[in-house]
């Protein structure tokens, strides 16, 4: 099974500074986001725009962070995306943000986000393109070796 990450680049804005002029800690539950859009188009199938499509939807079910040192105005935040496969209807990403100039990590974390169908009910098989998506970017190489 292949890992899949992305890595993405995000500017800290003035808006996410709390009084003590450092990134404030709901602001990386926005970052966790932006990670998961970056990936949506680093591996194109799961983003945000396909869930949407599909007529189902992806809210989150779990989100852990941990914090290890403050982010600032004008730092810039690496943020590194990866999924972890785990069987079921079901997206599941882990997180670690690193401050660009001195590469010291941030704070990391993980989400778990769960298919619901257009009438709000929890799905249990994974939609058809989801496990399309799966074949192609994780298990492409275990298909060849059988083709």
């Amino acid at each position: 099974m292949n890992e899949l990450e992305d890595v993405c680049r995000v500017p800290v804005r003035f808006s996410e500074i709390d009084s003590m002029r450092r990134v404030w800690h709901g602001s990386y539950v926005t970052y966790f986001e932006d990670g998961r859009e970056s990936f949506g188009r680093h591996y194109p199938g799961i983003g945000y725009a396909d869930i949407q499509a599909s007529g189902l939807y992806a809210p989150l079910y779990d989100l852990h962070v941990k914090f290890y040192a403050p982010l600032e105005i004008n730092d810039v935040a690496i943020i590194h995306t990866r999924y972890v496969y785990k069987p079921g209807a079901r997206l599941d990403y882990s997180y670690h943000i690193y401050k660009e100039s001195d590469q010291r990590l941030c704070a990391e974390g993980s989400t778990v986000q769960l298919f619901i169908d257009a009438e709000g009910k929890l799905m249990v098989d994974k939609p058809d393109y989801y496990e399309a998506w799966q074949r192609r970017y994780l298990f492409a190489e275990e298909i060849s070796k059988f083709e």
